[in-house]
């Protein structure tokens, strides 16, 4: 049970909230590199509650800006890019990356004059500092404006990394950019796409850190859950989302359910002891400040991860970003690309509360446990957006299980009052010497010699930071 105080600190994400403010403190994906192509038209975009404009300048480097024009309030979006920035098309006002007024076409030479005796009545009583030039300027014939240079409009850094753009929506200076390995892969070694939630982002996170969903949620006969076996694969061909699923039907024989804190958020694991004399299966996921997790099952083997990253839109709405990547081979990017297609369309979910995701209650007897297919984002898109827009966290009853939903709540609530008392969060690197991230994630079976730590510790000596 959550006191209804502190679930509207941790799930309102706009402007002005404290969520907001811790949210905006770190780089956040803000696009697809691929929505907005080179040469492309500018993108409409709402993140964090405020609605940008995402556009290519004519070198192709990306720029944020805010979406309505500082001139009249006309949606930029529309606009055309030339001169080094976007123009408006209202009144021809160009902006470049960093917000800077580069022209005012509509400003000429000696743009104002009056004459004659002002009052109250009169549009004569307006000054020419009321519309940005001075009496003085106004009185130079020819004198050129300087009006565009007193304006500085809505703008926010912009880096690209493996597919996708991020922003810096916060105050002063941005934090160096995180150096998270798989955001340091070569292009052919990670993959990213999004889906649209129509939910808050907290609780779709939460449900990558639920350590015991996997046994129910998403048990198939294709991936022999049903029946016998354990899945390997998760109906995807490049063993995307794998699971393991007891195929005895029975809840699994789980000895060990918890968390730790890190550095940079927390670390759940689980075991269990069914596995065969002498051994045990890991299953470890890491939740990350402020919003993502890391989950194993995004590559074949050991050498990678997936990152499920969830990006709110507004307080009711959200995009999960997620990230595979390998360490040693190429991404099946045409595999994996076809199985999101296929549960997608403009990145919007095909199967989705309006259709009831399609459930087929038949299928539910010989096929899957769910009735809504064998794709996992869209058993996971069920389970949050059924949880209604805000999660009411004041009537949900939690067990053993939960430990890691529970200790992600607190770190991040700890990590949003801090920041209240003036506390640099977490994660928000500004020297470079601690920019390096041991962020893991896996699914195994391991000898009973071996510890789940010790197995942890070599997984951190794996990553390359």
């Amino acid at each position: 049970m959550l006191p209804q105080e502190e679930q509207e600190i941790l799930t309102r994400t706009g402007p002005g909230t404290p969520g907001g403010n811790l949210m905006r403190r770190y780089w956040q994906p803000a696009a697809l590199s691929e929505e907005l192509p080179p040469g492309g038209p500018p993108l409409s975009i709402r993140l964090l509650g405020e609605d940008l404009v995402l556009f290519r300048d004519e070198h192709g480097r990306p720029g944020l800006l805010g979406i309505h024009c500082a001139h009249r309030g006309a949606d930029l979006s529309y606009g055309r890019i030339e001169d080094g920035g976007l123009r408006c098309l209202y009144h021809g006002w160009l902006y470049d990356r960093a917000g800077h007024c580069l022209e005012q076409p509509g400003e000429p030479s000696n743009s104002w004059t009056y004459s004659g005796e002002r009052d109250s009545t009169s549009s004569s009583n307006i000054s020419a500092q009321d519309v940005g030039g001075s009496d003085e300027q106004s009185s130079q014939a020819g004198a050129a404006s300087t009006f565009h240079e007193r304006i500085r409009h809505i703008a926010y850094p912009c880096e690209e990394r493996a597919g996708a753009i991020f922003a810096y929506l916060g105050p002063g200076e941005p934090p160096l950019f995180p150096n998270y390995e798989f955001l340091t892969m070569p292009d052919e070694q990670v993959i990213v796409t999004k889906l649209w939630h129509e939910c808050n982002y907290l609780q779709a996170n939460e449900g990558n850190i639920d350590l015991s969903h996997l046994t129910f949620l998403h048990y198939t006969a294709r991936n022999q859950g049903i029946g016998g076996g354990r899945n390997n694969a998760g109906g995807r061909p490049d063993g995307f989302s794998t699971v393991t699923i007891d195929g005895r039907g029975a809840a699994p024989a789980v000895e060990i359910a918890d968390a730790e804190l890190t550095r940079h958020g927390v670390r759940s694991y689980k075991v269990r002891r069914d596995f065969g004399p002498d051994q045990y299966q890991l299953y470890l996921t890491e939740f990350v400040l402020p919003n993502f997790t890391a989950f194993p099952g995004a590559s074949r083997g050991d050498g990678g991860f997936g990152i499920n990253w969830h990006v709110p839109i507004d307080d009711v709405n959200h995009w999960k970003y997620t990230f595979a990547f390998h360490r040693e081979h190429a991404i099946d990017q045409e595999g994996w690309g076809h199985n999101w297609a296929v549960c997608t369309a403009g990145y919007r979910p095909t199967k989705n509360k309006a259709n009831r995701y399609l459930q087929d209650r038949a299928s539910m007897k010989t096929e899957v446990y769910t009735g809504i297919g064998f794709d996992f984002v869209i058993h996971d898109l069920w389970a949050t957006e059924g949880q209604g827009p805000i999660q009411d966290r004041s009537n949900e009853h939690l067990g053993a299980m939960d430990r890691a939903v529970l200790a992600s709540r607190r770190v991040l609530l700890k990590a949003i009052l801090d920041l209240q008392e003036g506390v640099e969060p977490s994660n928000v690197v500004r020297d470079p010497s601690r920019n390096a991230f041991r962020i893991i994630a896996r699914n195994g079976v391991f000898p009973e010699s071996k510890s789940w730590k010790v197995v942890a510790g070599e997984l951190e000596a794996e990553v390359r930071v």
